[in-house]
């Protein structure tokens, strides 16, 4: 799985907490990013490998099964579908729809499931954190973990009143995400 973001938008967090969901279900696991000097609003990347069998390859992931997009202008500077198959999944922080998000983009193939994660981090956390209602679209586009494992190991992360917002925020995206394949 690769997750592209902008600095401070939560993309690292999103790929550890993906990969301590998968923890929680005694799977393999391996999470790290991809930045360098840049700043916060800086393209970067990070990735997430989870499998029920041993991980042996430490590199990033350059075939992706899933796409993760936390800033939908990223799309306009970097080419997100890189090694995506056209069987693969891309799940995008966008208000369009997954039709018109695949017509302006020219996306071929893929399924596309589209959440407006912006706008519900503000209107549930107050801020612009979209990272995790993007996990909790990713793991109903997905099945890749159960929805109780992410917030278990959201819950861990962040502790009290921020953890059960950040739950209520995975919960309503897992609800709200919509699909075109």
């Amino acid at each position: 799985m690769r997750w592209h973001g902008r600095g401070g938008q939560g993309a690292w967090t999103a790929s550890l907490l993906m990969a301590q969901s998968a923890l929680l279900e005694e799977k393999y696991v391996q999470s790290f990013p991809e930045f360098g000097p840049e700043r916060m609003g800086a393209p970067i990347r990070a990735f997430t490998r989870i499998s029920d069998k041993q991980i042996d390859i430490h590199c990033g992931v350059y075939e992706p099964e899933i796409v993760v997009v936390l800033d939908p202008t990223i799309l306009r500077t970097v080419n997100v579908l890189d090694g995506l198959p056209e069987n693969g999944t891309l799940i995008v922080n966008e208000r369009k729809s997954p039709e018109m998000l695949r017509k302006e983009q020219k996306i071929v193939g893929r399924k596309i499931w589209v959440i407006p994660a912006t706008d519900i981090s503000i209107e549930v956390l107050g801020r612009d954190i979209p990272n995790t209602a993007m996990l909790g679209a990713t793991i109903k586009a997905t099945g890749i973990v159960k929805l109780e494992s992410l917030m278990e190991a959201t819950k861990k992360r962040f502790q009290g009143k921020i953890g059960e917002l950040n739950v209520k925020v995975i919960k309503r995206a897992y609800n709200e995400v919509i699909l075109n394949e």
